[in-house]
């Protein structure tokens, strides 16, 4: 795997520098009180950037009209899976956002390398795409990551089609109860219908285009992964005005506070914007899963 970050700006370079010390220093701090052997030898065997910092294609537009710019995407590898539950992260989820000296906005995700490895051998096109392109930020050993079994077209198709065919149907039904609910003036159930239809599309459209979805209801990381996948999906949520962006972050929160806070306030207007967007959202990510799909489909040998 490559090791060199050269390729980007030296204040890339820093902010990159600043994510591996955090991600250490929260990892380590969660472990220190421990006294279960297992979480005593926890280790970070590898912190892995991917995505279009390590392609060399990423954006980084905050202050033209639509304001995109894309996130540090981050793989961290830990010795065991049990490391990988969000108890051990969310501090440092909490201080990546709030570090003044990280400007560009950060995602990581967690496995083992048992967990990574397996779906290496496997064929997960996600795992082998970051084991081709991404870029090695920190590694506690120089054992590498299983070599990729690449699945037949016929079985990549296959899987593809499946995921489709399972998920997305649910992401349509969530719209549509989203929309009843509305109707209803039952605006915090509203909300969170709304929620789980972005996020089930954003995962649909992740397991059709690389085979893995990371188990988040964060739709803030699930939209930054899939517009790496496509950026036509960008133009589904303008950025240009702050209210838009307040509305998608209120949104953001509705898994957990839209259920059980009683302080979780979202207007109609906000909600009636925010579900005309995940309608067109729906449009463009069934639009590349089918065409996706249909590429697919043509490299089968029948």
């Amino acid at each position: 795997m490559k090791t060199s970050i050269d390729h980007l700006p030296e204040h890339k370079q820093a902010e990159l520098a600043r994510v591996v010390e955090i991600l250490h220093a929260e990892f380590e701090d969660a472990l220190s009180e421990s006294s279960a052997d297992w979480k005593k030898s926890g280790r970070i065997l590898k912190i892995i950037l991917f995505g279009s910092y390590a392609r060399g294609d990423w954006v980084d537009e905050p202050n033209t009209m639509k304001g995109y710019r894309s996130d540090f995407d981050v793989l961290v590898v830990v010795n065991n899976n049990k490391l990988a539950d969000f108890a051990y992260w969310y501090k440092a989820k909490d201080r990546l956002e709030r570090d003044r000296a990280i400007k560009t906005p950060t995602s990581f995700i967690v496995h083992s390398r048992r967990f990574v490895n397996t779906a290496l051998r496997q064929g997960q096109y996600f795992f082998t795409d970051i084991r081709r392109e991404g870029v090695v930020l920190y590694e506690l050993d120089d054992e590498p990551l299983a070599e990729p079994k690449a699945l037949t077209p016929k079985d990549a198709y296959q899987t593809a089609k499946d995921h489709f065919g399972d998920r997305f149907p649910g992401a349509k039904g969530f719209l549509d109860t989203f929309l009843y609910v509305l109707k209803q003036d039952r605006k915090k159930e509203a909300a969170f219908q709304l929620h789980q239809a972005i996020e089930h599309n954003y995962s649909t459209l992740l397991l059709v285009l690389t085979n893995y979805s990371p188990p988040s209801h964060k739709l803030t990381f699930l939209r930054s992964l899939a517009e790496d996948q496509d950026r036509r999906l960008f133009e589904a949520w303008p950025r240009e005005q702050q209210r838009h962006r307040a509305w998608f972050n209120t949104l953001n929160e509705a898994y957990v506070k839209a259920r059980y806070s009683k302080h979780y306030l979202i207007s109609e207007e906000a909600l009636v914007w925010l579900g005309e967007r995940t309608a067109e959202l729906h449009k463009r990510a069934e639009q590349t899963c089918l065409e996706h799909l249909a590429r697919m489909k043509e490299a089968v040998s029948w």
